[in-house]
């Protein structure tokens, strides 16, 4: 299994948005190398937006005042409602007792002190309660309590939308641009770059880190002032209550933490097997299907189920339990929670019988207990979500500094007309500081000549192309094309010189007409048709049900690999270069469309200098000149009879190929 397949973070895996009932909590959390430093440069994308970001801090602030207040105006209307209910049963009970007392007053012989006393004390409760609400229900003073609320929350919500809409065009601006410059740097970066790092690790960087940061500062940034406007203040209006209810919701928190840590302990083991276990299947997976035809032929199906099999079910150990322990945090967070509920009620009972504190308070005061905590709990899931994110952050900013191509020279030259006159005049170049690949190399190659390079794996064939190119900058000496240093050009002229075929076929999504058409801009269809008819493409792709429209999916594999080879032809027949560049061009058609592409190719390279990376040796007998390399040198120089004639290492490659002979040597 590869190595790039294994281990790879998951979403919802690391980050923690999706999953488990806790959250990211008892998940691990990747954290960045240089947390502060990162969190302050990626702030500085944020900072061309600070005005509208002030607006979401301070919508964000008033939504959550608006949200907090409704419960202690919601508790006035309860203890109206309370008061009301009470006053009219205590005059259902004191009118009858005041009616008794005083038949009893107006007796001479039972108008005691007692009764007399008596009376009065009723008849001040009952003036008591006719002053406070006269025995009724205030539903008018309820209904303005409701109509308030419905307006605080309306507001409320009014509030959250805008502060939403402003930080979603906030968030996508601010990956917009982080994108375009990730994208700039792409293109900017050498080959040297792409050549260290898989597709993959590139474009995971690339597409889920943008993304990551994007859903944070989305979703997570306002729900970060929210939870913490929440948390102060409903600390200040359950102080403005009862410090004493405060202080006991308070003294729970350690309970909160004991319970978080104590989990997150035992699950972190267990998220991190799951997470290792996730990258291993994965990447067997694809493995097997990338490779079926070869799993099938070899009869290896067994096998493969079985280590599919066995790491699944590594997985689904490691998955149960680390969502069972982390499933395991909300409801003791629920007990917490209402353990401190029970004892408020308790308190704030005995409170209510004293007359402490109104019935409406207390209700209020539970409800703010109850959002205490889910702010609590959010603002943990979203510090463990920001480490995440600054991780990604860095890993972007990583790309963002790496090393880029020397600039084009302000006064680079142009050469309107090339020839094809190519000179490499004491080259060096190594991959690597201390380890020299090419040493003083000199060529000289004329307009209209065929220069095939041949030579072992790893001897620097394709290198001697890139450098060509300039895909990779020479350490010492010069490489001219029509006298002109290719450092003195821009890079883009200096590649619309050369057209390239090589052995790996790119064909894009889309038609085959569009696909052709890629090699020279402008082209027009009778020019693409051409071209087709030159590379001996026409006579399939007329075959094909939609002629040149059919649509060639993401791998091209609705075609086979030799017309695949084909259509790259005529892509470069159609280019028209001064300067060629063939690797092995022919390799993936059999033997009769061969002949047809060799000829066509004979004809293109006709009065063009040719570069041939040459495999099998049979195709380059008419070469001009051939230059044999092995280990970065050229270590033989000529034709191929004169070669042949100096019986050195292109005479042991040859035969080895044709004869059977040497088998020793290393072959192409």
């Amino acid at each position: 299994m590869s190595e790039g397949n294994v281990n790879k973070p998951q979403q919802g895996v690391m980050g923690g948005r999706q999953g488990g009932p806790g959250g990211t909590i008892g998940r691990p959390v990747e954290k960045a190398k240089n947390f502060k430093g990162t969190l302050l440069r990626l702030l500085r994308y944020l900072r061309p937006r600070r005005i509208q970001l002030s607006i979401v801090v301070i919508f964000a602030i008033l939504s959550t005042v608006f949200s907090i207040l409704g419960p202690k105006i919601m508790g006035n209307a309860t203890t109206k409602l309370f008061e009301g209910i009470m006053g009219k049963m205590t005059l259902a009970k004191l009118v009858p007792q005041q009616d008794m007392l005083s038949k009893l007053a107006a007796n001479p012989k039972t108008a005691t002190p007692e009764v007399v006393g008596g009376l009065a004390q009723v008849k001040a409760g009952i003036a008591k309660i006719m002053a406070l609400n006269g025995g009724k229900i205030d539903f008018d003073y309820i209904l303005r309590i409701v109509l308030i609320l419905i307006g605080l929350y309306l507001v409320s919500a009014l509030f959250s939308y805008v502060q939403q809409y402003i930080m979603a065009g906030v968030a996508q601006k601010t990956v917009y641009d982080l994108r375009k410059d990730v994208d700039d740097k792409l293109s900017r970066l050498p080959l040297r770059f792409f050549d260290a790092r898989t597709h993959g690790e590139i474009l995971s960087r690339v597409t889920n880190d943008v993304d990551n940061i994007a859903n944070t500062l989305q979703q997570s940034l306002t729900q970060l002032i929210t939870s913490i406007v929440t948390i102060i203040g409903v600390i200040v209006m359950m102080l403005t209550i009862s410090p004493l209810l405060t202080l006991i919701v308070i003294l729970t928190l350690p309970l909160y933490v004991l319970v978080t840590t104590g989990i997150a302990k035992h699950s972190q083991k267990h998220f991190a097997a799951q997470q290792k276990s996730l990258g291993e299947l994965n990447g067997h997976v694809e493995e097997m299907y990338t490779g079926h035809v070869i799993v099938k032929a070899f009869g290896h199906e067994g096998k493969s189920i079985e280590t599919f099999n066995e790491i699944n079910n590594r997985l689904y150990d490691a998955g149960w339990k680390a969502q069972f322990i982390s499933g395991i945090i909300m409801p003791l967070m629920r007990f917490v929670s209402n353990l401190g509920y029970v004892i408020v009620s308790v308190v704030g009972g005995i409170f209510v019988t004293n007359g402490r504190i109104t019935i409406g308070d207390i209700q209020a005061f539970i409800q703010y207990s109850r959002q205490f905590t889910m702010p609590i709990v959010q603002t943990a899931n979203i510090a463990n979500i920001i480490q995440s994110t600054v991780a990604s952050a860095e890993r972007v900013f990583e790309l963002l500094d790496e090393v880029e191509e020397l600039p084009d020279r302000a006064d680079a030259k142009v050469i309107a007309f090339p020839k094809g006159d190519v000179s490499f005049k004491n080259v060096d170049f190594s991959y690597k500081e201390n380890e020299t690949l090419i040493k003083g190399m000199n060529i000289d190659v004329k307009q209209g000549n065929t220069i095939a390079i041949v030579g072992p794996t790893g001897a620097g064939k394709t290198t001697l192309v890139n450098l060509l190119m300039r895909f990779y900058e020479i350490k010492a000496g010069k490489i001219t094309v029509d006298g002109v240093d290719i450092r003195d050009i821009k890079r883009g002229d200096l590649r619309n010189i050369f057209g390239m075929v090589l052995q790996d076929t790119w064909l894009f999504n889309g038609t085959i007409m569009e696909n052709i058409a890629y090699g020279r801009e402008g082209a027009t269809e009778e020019e693409v048709i051409k071209a087709a008819r030159a590379a001996h493409a026409n006579h399939f792709i007329k075959t094909l049900p939609e002629g040149y429209n059919t649509i060639l999916n993401e791998e091209a594999s609705n075609i086979s690999q030799g017309q695949k080879q084909l259509l790259t032809i005529a892509r470069a027949i159609l280019a028209d270069p001064a300067i060629l560049i063939l690797d092995e061009a022919t390799s993936s058609v059999d033997s009769r469309t061969e002949i047809y592409i060799q000829r066509a190719m004979t004809e293109l390279m006709s009065g063009r200098t040719s570069f041939v990376i040459a495999h099998r040796l049979s195709t380059i007998r008419d070469a001009d000149l051939i230059l044999v390399m092995n280990k970065g040198n050229i270590i033989e120089m000529g034709n191929h009879h004169g070669l042949l004639a100096q019986k050195g290492f292109y005479a042991d490659l040859y035969y080895s190929q044709f004869a059977g002979a040497n088998l020793d040597t290393d072959v192409v």
